[in-house]
């Protein structure tokens, strides 16, 4: 299988994760703003692939496959991390007087895991749809795409937050998130919607050859 400039840019998007996650973490000045950046060059790559896969007529199957997996992977492992270090964020700056209820961080996991449900819930509908042969019918959406901005936003402004002196602009960070969350809500209906007459249709249909007996 020969791979092409776009598939090799996903897979290099891929690849920027780990590094990521270990400047999120190690202990350096300006860790944040090199896990933020290794974030943002990865957004940009998800753009840069698809641009050159269409400008270029560099398409294939396995591009067509990791792209969206890669995607998804990017904003889902940036949640997790989020979410996970919220606590610790908020305790270093409140230190004992941090509320027992941390409501900011309740919210925070909620649109987390609305996000990435609503991922894998697309992705199930988008794989059903186009077996049928109705891809067609759920493709990218300008929803879709403004959904896409706000959570990139959103994302890079915790990654650098997360470790700055004050939360001022942290507790930005987690109102876009929120936003994001909304628009995800809202995008997600959208395609259901689109998909509905093929959702609420009688498929009992012929088997075709290619169906499992």
């Amino acid at each position: 299988m020969r791979i092409n400039l776009p598939t090799w840019l996903t897979l290099f998007r891929v690849a920027l994760l780990p590094v990521m996650v270990v400047a999120f973490y190690l202990p350096f000045r300006g860790h944040n703003i090199v896990a933020a950046v290794v974030f943002l060059l990865a957004a940009v790559t998800d753009w840069l692939d698809g641009y050159l896969a269409r400008r270029l007529n560099m398409t294939s199957a396995f591009g067509a496959f990791l792209d969206p997996v890669a995607d998804k992977l990017m904003v889902a492992i940036t949640l997790f991390l989020l979410v996970e270090s919220h606590h610790r964020v908020v305790e270093s700056h409140y230190g004992a007087a941090v509320p027992n209820h941390d409501w900011f961080g309740v919210v925070m996991a909620v649109t987390a895991a609305i996000i990435v449900g609503r991922e894998i819930s697309i992705s199930a509908l988008r794989e059903w749809m186009a077996e049928i042969g109705m891809r067609a019918a759920v493709k990218v959406a300008f929803i879709g795409k403004l959904k896409t901005v706000m959570q990139m936003v959103a994302l890079t402004v915790l990654i650098v937050q997360h470790d700055a002196e004050t939360l001022r602009l942290y507790h930005v960070g987690e109102f876009l998130l929120v936003a994001a969350g909304v628009l995800t809500i809202w995008s997600g209906l959208y395609y259901v919607r689109a998909a509905w007459p093929a959702l609420s249709g009688d498929l009992s249909r012929p088997p075709s050859s290619g169906d499992d007996s």
